[in-house]
């Protein structure tokens, strides 16, 4: 078991894997991902190409989500399904909720194209 957490935890890609991701404090990141959360330091250059990268988009001052990971977007909150686990979820402001939505619906068109 410890085992499978370690290879998990050095064969982790924030891309791939992560729902949503929070920035703490002297560049300490909280991953959440379907049965996990990862804690990981990262550089100020890792953490500037995390945040730029085109999948996720901010959805506060300190939380990011994966817009290919969503599965719905309701009243006020992004919802991750895996229907293994279950779902997790994480509040999204209502005056951002319409940027998500715009985004989300990009992403599928060009998917598409």
């Amino acid at each position: 078991m410890e085992q499978e957490f370690k290879d998990m935890y050095e064969d982790f890609e924030p891309n791939r894997d992560t729902y949503f991701f929070k920035v703490g404090n002297g560049g300490l990141i909280s991953f959440h991902g379907r049965n996990y959360n990862i804690r990981k330091s990262l550089s100020e250059d890792q953490l500037k190409l995390l945040i730029r990268d085109s999948m996720f988009l901010r959805i506060s001052s300190n939380c990011y989500v994966n817009m290919d990971k969503i599965s719905s977007v309701e009243k006020d909150h992004i919802r991750f399904l895996d229907h293994t686990t279950g779902s997790k979820i994480v509040s999204v402001p209502l005056w951002k909720k319409q940027t998500l939505q715009e985004r989300l619906t990009q992403r599928k068109q060009t998917v598409v194209h």
